[in-house]
């Protein structure tokens, strides 16, 4: 039996991890061994009871008796903050599968890499602010990286388990468009909190779901793509497949283009990274291209997703410039889910910040996180203009 550890376990993406765990129980069974989730909730307590893990993290400090009393698991170790996410990290899992939300599954990345444990990733960050670092791991023996998300799983499943690169030309990263594809820039400013949580084909927490509205999250994976699979940024194409039935797409340097379809659930890649490099049988549902019907592609246009093209731009400057793009994003999505910020504020706020703070060389994990900590201070304080909020100066 493989044991595993879950950091965002009550999340979209840590509760569909379970659902595949139960699934797998009979034909490759994995033991919880750790659990790690933002706060004590009644689904992360049904979890702990469940899958009885060893530890349970969660983000904020609390009475650790309280919350032995509440697990009623007084075998489990409790942990607190950063360090208890770094502690269900380091277990020393087989594989730990990170689904945790932000910069701070950076962290987490890097403890588990070091543990010795495969990590399948979920965490987009921590490869957009940490990439250096995780090759730098990658490239000294550690791993392996399995990547979670849709678009770089079915790039690993093109190029086959090995992820061989040789003969790779290009990769195209398909994007749904989200609910404002084909929106100018001019109706953009009028749109809705409600109308960018509502993704068209995709089920996500609220931060991935409006990254997916402005195209950022497209913009994120490519710079994914270039540390997963060595590639310059000029190597990955974005383009619009609006039925997310192709998830990725690897043009070879002879032409050929390869592609991985599969109906949008991510149970089917999670199982994937868990099962990682043998296929198993799953019960989910599957792609019928006579009942989807015709494929359709389009290019995105910049001028509505600008956010895509800032992506590509700290991608080129390299350094800091991933880690500054990624926390201003963070911080601007927070404001417009908070109806601090307009939509198209959301891109002029993630490029002030990346202009006001120029790229430095990234060799710790400390830079990292002071370049992070930099742009969100500075994020901060450029939120409160009436220009970000879509008024004039």
């Amino acid at each position: 039996m493989r044991t595993l550890a879950l950091l965002g376990s009550t999340g979209s993406i840590g509760r569909q991890t379970l659902e595949v765990v139960d699934s797998l129980a009979a034909t490759f069974p994995y033991r919880v061994v750790a659990l790690a989730a933002g706060k004590l909730t009644p689904l992360l307590l049904e979890q702990v009871r469940k899958y009885r893990p060893e530890v349970v993290a969660l983000a904020g400090p609390g009475p650790q008796g309280d919350v032995h009393a509440r697990l009623g698991e007084p075998g489990a170790s409790v942990e607190y903050g950063p360090r208890g996410l770094a502690a269900a990290a380091r277990i020393g899992a087989d594989v730990v599968l990170n689904a945790v939300v932000g910069v701070s599954g950076l962290t987490a990345t890097l403890a588990a890499m070091e543990a010795g444990s495969a990590v399948a990733l979920a965490n987009k960050e921590s490869l957009v602010a940490g990439g250096p670092l995780i090759a730098a791991l990658l490239d000294a023996g550690g791993g392996p990286l399995i990547p979670v998300d849709s678009e770089p799983s079915a790039v690993l499943q093109c190029l086959g388990t090995a992820g061989e690169r040789a003969g790779l030309a290009r990769v195209i990263l398909t994007a749904s468009g989200g609910p404002f594809r084909g929106y100018t820039p001019e109706r953009l400013a009028t749109v809705t909190r409600d109308q960018a949580l509502a993704h068209p084909t995709w089920k996500m927490g609220p931060k991935i779901t409006v990254d997916s509205a402005t195209l950022m999250n497209k913009g994120l994976e490519a710079i994914e793509m270039t540390w997963l699979f060595r590639l310059e940024p000029e190597q990955v194409e974005v383009v619009i497949h609006p039925q997310s039935i192709i998830h990725s797409m690897v043009e070879m340097v002879d032409g050929s283009v390869l592609a991985q379809l599969g109906l949008p659930d991510m149970r089917l890649p999670i199982q994937f990274a868990l099962t990682y490099p043998r296929r198993l049988p799953t019960p989910w549902q599957r792609y019928d291209p006579v009942a989807v019907g015709p494929l359709t592609f389009e290019r995105p246009d910049p001028a509505t997703f600008r956010c895509l093209q800032l992506a590509y731009e700290a991608a080129r400057m390299k350094g800091t410039a991933p880690a500054v793009l990624n926390a201003a994003n963070e911080k601007a999505v927070e404001f417009f889910l908070a109806g601090r910020l307009s939509f198209p504020g959301i891109a002029e706020l993630v490029e002030t910040c990346l202009e006001g703070l120029p790229p430095r060389p990234v060799s710790s994990l400390d830079d990292v996180l002071a370049a992070d900590a930099e742009a969100r201070r500075l994020a901060e304080r450029l939120s409160g203009r009436l220009s970000l909020r879509g008024g004039g100066d």
